[in-house]
């Protein structure tokens, strides 16, 4: 039983992709706006109810990518190494990011993954929602933060998980503008961690004694 449920969960996952990566290339060749749930499922050769099962709707298709990042930075902080402050291990799991190039920080060299934040960002309905998907990180990481530190209370939890969450698709924003402005991949990067460092230099100011 349990072989045949791994079997099906992995014919569950490659459809999902391949449904996934059959609209991404639609949308990236029309545009997002112009291509309907309907041009999807004929392209992937589905119904459209089949596509629904997979997918709630047509943003998801796109922002599903996003998953394997949700609850990141509620991890970092829950794994940090024993007496390392909260921030501490935000901060240098940030920097680690970028020099990982990881497109979820807007850094990236491969010009399909390049072109894939862009259709994003420069897409008002997919750009909300990637606000709004950080939502759940926000309440992940408020649960870590009250863990580490209880006396500060959950509305500071709560208030310092936004800041954060919120500071880091900023400076993902700041990224992918520069680079999509012209600039260089090595020039941005070293801009990149001095944001980044300017960033937490303020988190720290004012969340650091809450969180030492």
């Amino acid at each position: 039983m349990t072989e045949e449920t791994g079997l099906r969960e992995r014919k569950k996952q490659r459809t999902r992709r391949a449904l996934s990566e059959t609209a991404i290339e639609l949308f990236l060749k029309r545009g997002f706006d112009q291509v309907s749930v309907a041009d999807v499922a004929a392209a992937a050769e589905v119904s459209k109810p089949t596509l629904f099962r997979y997918f709630p709707t047509k943003e998801d298709l796109v922002l599903h990518r996003f998953a394997d990042h949700q609850g990141e930075s509620a991890r970092v902080v829950r794994d940090r190494a024993p007496g390392q402050p909260p921030l501490a291990a935000l901060r240098a799991h940030f920097h680690a990011r970028l020099d990982a190039h990881d497109p979820i920080t807007g850094l990236t060299g491969d010009q399909r993954v390049r072109a894939f934040i862009d259709m994003v960002y420069r897409t008002p309905g997919l750009a909300a929602r990637v606000i709004r998907y950080g939502d759940r990180d926000q309440a992940e990481l408020a649960d870590q933060l009250l863990a580490a530190a209880p006396e500060a209370g959950g509305l500071t939890a709560r208030l310092a998980a936004a800041q954060i969450i919120m500071v880091h698709q900023h400076l993902a924003h700041e990224n992918w503008g520069k680079l999509n402005a012209g600039r260089g991949m090595d020039e941005t990067l070293t801009e990149a961690h001095a944001d980044a460092e300017r960033a937490y230099d303020l988190l720290d100011a004012g969340l650091g004694p809450h969180y030492p």
